[in-house]
């Protein structure tokens, strides 16, 4: 059974920022009740909650360090796949510091104090605090992100990444279509983290790459004469 408009998102908002969570022990051994939580609100239709059921049990099958490692290598390597949102939009700019303070401003407001590990824009802590909300307050504040994660979704879909279920979860949750976007490509990480080399690239004019032929330019005698004239003329004796 599946209800369009649940009278509570508050299990179901809860239960998916677990699933965005590090696979740690802890986390995999909860799957079970997770999943109860998920079935209880029914808010989720029933092709969503089958994918959200194998990505569950491909974690409590793989091992752990191996489950881990995926993880890492999902959200953790690169900006496209990243939880924290605003680095979506802001990437590591200036602006990105005041959108964290507003953000911080809006659990204060609702009465709430910061104290996660994460920053406040993970998806796992914005779910967390969608989950305190009366479930049409909730679903106004995460549809403000629905560009943030379609692109997220996106993403992961074109990866063949099985959270990408997760992602679409939020979004059907707050009641927004689940489609994939444009995303700008970004560079792999080795190129990201490269150190330039030593005098590569500054080629002008009497110094070029190694292996190139380094021109002299010669100066006449006249020339030089001129210089130095020129330059004791501003000298006092």
């Amino acid at each position: 059974m599946f209800k369009k408009t649940p009278e509570s998102l508050r299990l179901t908002l809860r239960a998916l920022a677990r699933l965005v969570g590090y696979p740690h022990a802890e986390l995999r051994a909860q799957m079970p009740a997770l999943l109860d939580a998920l079935r209880l609100e029914q808010s989720l239709p029933p092709e969503r909650m089958r994918e959200i059921e194998a990505l569950c049990r491909q974690l409590c099958a793989m091992e752990p360090m191996e489950a881990e490692a995926r993880y890492v290598d999902t959200f953790d390597r690169g900006r496209q796949t990243s939880l924290h949102l605003f680095e979506h939009v802001h990437g590591d700019s200036r602006e990105r510091g005041p959108a964290l303070i507003d953000l911080l401003q809006t659990y204060e407001q609702a009465g709430l104090r910061f104290e996660a590990p994460e920053l406040p824009d993970h998806l796992g802590v914005v779910l967390e605090f969608a989950s305190t909300q009366p479930p049409a307050v909730a679903r106004e504040f995460l549809a403000e992100m629905a560009h943030i994660l379609n692109a997220l979704f996106t993403a992961l879909a074109n990866r063949g990444n099985p959270y990408a279920c997760v992602i679409a979860a939020v979004l059907e949750v707050t009641g927004q279509r689940v489609q994939a976007v444009a995303i700008t490509p970004e560079p792999g990480l080795d190129e990201t983290w490269a150190e330039p080399e030593a005098f590569d690239g500054c080629a002008t004019k009497g110094q070029n790459r190694p292996g190139q032929a380094q021109p002299l330019h010669f100066v006449p005698a006249s020339q030089k004469t001129t210089r130095a004239s020129s330059s004791s003329q501003g000298v006092s004796p």
